[in-house]
């Protein structure tokens, strides 16, 4: 799977239509966000996390959904469950992507118990 660039419209589709998004929240001038990218690129394509969909926006031109999400900064991420948001907030780390990804992963792993 690839990263997807998204706006508002985008998201609301999105998270009806994909049981698991993760989306990154980036603008231009944060220097984490350009660093990060890699990272979330490489998870994309990782096969544990073939059943998330990956999307980026742009925090600045997408008002909509910075608001919903209460955006305080970039890199935010926002991950969403059937349509609902799990979590959200800034993370700065490629081992906090991941734990957000795993996190996102766990409803999965229980509801097979």
């Amino acid at each position: 799977m690839t990263v997807t660039d998204i706006n508002d419209d985008k998201l609301r589709q999105l998270i009806f239509e994909k049981e698991r998004v993760i989306v990154k929240f980036t603008d231009p001038a944060c220097p984490v966000c350009k660093q990060l990218s890699p990272s979330f690129r490489k998870f994309s394509t990782e096969p544990q996390y073939h059943d998330i969909t990956f999307a980026r926006m742009s925090a600045s031109e997408n008002p909509v959904s910075s608001q919903e999400v209460k955006l305080t900064g970039t890199p935010f991420f926002a991950s969403y469950l059937k349509g609902t948001i799990q979590e959200c907030g800034i993370v700065d780390t490629e081992e906090g992507i991941r734990a957000m990804l795993s996190r996102l992963l766990q409803p999965a792993s229980q509801e097979t118990r």
